[in-house]
């Protein structure tokens, strides 16, 4: 925990070296302090940290520990090695529904925080308006949490489906009612993203990707 908190408060320093050379993969560069949730097998943050030459502003975190982590994701041993000697910080357990509560997070404000394709555990059919609202209280509740965790000219991405039945999920009308405004929606191509590969996350099939047509990163900013 000790290293932890030090690798935290680390973020909170103009890091000089950062930002004499910035470099981009897509929306993110490497002079942004930047907040990737519900990691699967931690592909897009080794991704972007590669991209970048470093990841010493960037924090990756997991719903799970990481012990489970590395038994649900054939691949995270490797990403995590990859990530850790770049710089970042990697922390787990921690809960999208309330970013704030962890302890190592409640402090920090970023200037992006990335959630691609949040879901739920399946108890229904994704066409089940039950298992339709269970998602919703996810992302609006990590909508929520985000409004206090961004930097001025914050934003908050959410990459996610947008056929049916997702499109129900109303993920525009979610930020709206917590009072962030959509800033942005950009077409997602994970072939832009070298080595990412997006999970199901849970199940028999959790190490299993998805096909990723039809979806867009939705970018929010607060409204005041």
């Amino acid at each position: 925990m000790d290293y932890l908190q030090s690798r935290v408060k680390m973020l909170n320093i103009n890091n000089k070296e950062v930002k004499k050379e910035v470099k981009w993969m897509k929306h993110y560069s490497s002079c942004q302090k930047i907040l990737l949730v519900g990691e699967g097998d931690f592909s897009f943050s080794a991704c972007l940290g590669k991209a970048f030459g470093s990841a010493v502003n960037m924090v990756a975190t997991s719903l799970y520990s990481k012990e489970t982590t590395m038994l649900k994701y054939s691949k995270s041993a490797k990403n995590l090695i990859e990530l850790k000697d770049l710089g970042c910080t990697i922390i787990y357990q921690v809960d999208a529904h309330n970013l704030r509560k962890h302890p190592l997070l409640n402090h920090i404000l970023f200037d992006r925080i990335v959630f691609n394709f949040p879901a739920t555990a399946l108890k229904w059919s994704e066409s089940n308006v039950r298992q339709i609202e269970r998602h919703q209280r996810l992302v609006k509740s990590f909508l929520r949490s985000c409004r206090d965790m961004l930097e001025k000219n914050g934003e908050v991405h959410v990459t996610h489906k947008i056929k049916e039945p997702y499109c129900r999920w109303e993920i525009e009308k979610l930020a709206e009612d917590v009072g962030l405004c959509l800033v942005e929606k950009v077409l997602f191509r994970r072939s832009e993203y070298p080595g990412y590969s997006n999970k199901r996350g849970s199940g028999s099939r959790a190490d299993e990707t998805f096909p990723a047509g039809n979806s867009y990163t939705f970018k929010f900013a607060r409204t005041t």
